[in-house]
């Protein structure tokens, strides 16, 4: 067994000379990435590994594409699938890798494809509709399924719904593997939950909200007949800085370091990255920071493997911005320049697959 490799893979628009994907090399030592090559794919707006990191797939135009990783991480396209619907913006797989998830923001749809053993996208199982108006009309009048995640448990689906202020959660019903609604966990009004994420021992989910720009916590339990979320933290996301002007912050990008020690978000407006110690029996957190991030829409960001540094993915700037952490301060340090990319909507750290 040799050293563990990782490559980091930026999912961009093409509206410029962007191709859609940028494939990086990782120099986990130094903090860096540098650029190695690019992959058509039509406005790559998010991407997902496979839960052996043989697969790659992608948000394009079409539907969703999957590529082969090799030893190295290039991308070898194998097929892509028609979602049969409007452009999406979420994937993720369950945990048997049976299942590959897609999130609508545009339709308010959550598509269910299946993967096939080969590594090919298969067809389209189900696809399911969100319906119902949100509480604010000016931005938020429809569903808008932004995050799809399984539970860590992989009994439920949790669809992260921007618009009515939702998650939604599903079973995969087996035999007609159709997705079946068990619950909604309904959050405030006008608070548009954007993601989602479970802590590695899934007794613990953090939801991040976009517009009331905060972290909610959850104690979850799966072990009864229907799910439970029992709410027992909320945080904000801000620095403060902002005054009034922080009706215009969005809470956006949404990491855990490896080790689930530390919770990071990014947030547009006030353009910074918050951080959180996270408490390992009670799952609550404690923020540590929020710093400015050097861009404009840090729309997404990554934790480098060693937990030492992050990468953050700035939109509307065209630039990664790359920074060491320091836990003893609390405090960002940039670290080389940033690198230029169109429009950066996802960014990804994943390692190599073995041979």
């Amino acid at each position: 067994m040799g050293e563990k490799k990782y490559v980091a893979y930026v999912g961009t628009y093409v509206h410029g000379s962007s191709k859609g994907l940028n494939v990086y090399d990782v120099d986990i030592e130094n903090g860096l990435l540098v650029e190695r090559n690019e992959v058509e794919v039509s406005n790559s707006s998010y991407i997902s590994v496979s839960r052996n990191l043989k697969y790659l797939y992608s948000i394009e135009d079409e539907g969703v594409a999957v590529f082969r990783r090799d030893v190295n991480g290039d991308l070898e396209r194998l097929n892509s699938v028609d979602i049969e619907g409007m452009r999406g913006c979420f994937l993720s797989t369950d945990y048997t890798g049976k299942y590959l998830f897609v999130g609508g923001y545009h339709d308010g749809k959550v598509t269910m494809i299946e993967i096939l053993p080969d590594g090919h996208l298969g067809k389209v199982l189900d696809g399911v509709f969100h319906r119902g108006l949100g509480s604010v009309a000016e931005r938020n009048f429809r569903p808008h399924v932004n995050c799809v995640r399984p539970t860590r448990d992989n009994k439920y689906i949790c669809a992260v719904d921007n618009g009515i202020d939702q998650v939604k959660l599903y079973r995969v019903e087996p035999r007609r593997r159709k997705l079946v609604l068990a619950d909604i966990l309904r959050c405030q009004r006008e608070s548009g939950p954007r993601n989602i994420r479970f802590s590695k021992d899934g007794r613990f989910a953090y939801i991040l909200f976009e517009l009331s720009n905060e972290i909610r916590v959850y104690a979850y339990d799966g072990s009864k007949r229907d799910p439970q979320f029992e709410e027992i933290q909320v945080i904000s996301t801000l620095s403060g800085n902002n005054g009034e002007d922080s009706i215009h912050d969005a809470a956006s990008g949404f990491a855990m370091s490896p080790d689930e020690k530390y919770l990071f978000c990014s947030t547009a407006g006030e353009n910074t990255v918050s951080m959180f110690a996270v408490d390992q029996e009670s799952g609550m957190l404690e923020k540590k920071f929020a710093l400015p991030i050097s861009g404009d829409y840090p729309k997404d960001l990554a934790v480098f493997p060693d937990g030492k540094h992050i990468a953050v993915a700035n939109h509307s700037s065209n630039s990664i911005t790359m920074f060491k952490v320091d836990y003893e301060k609390n405090i960002l340090v940039m670290h080389g320049r940033p690198l230029k990319v169109e429009t950066p909507n996802c960014i990804s750290i994943i390692q190599t697959p073995e041979e």
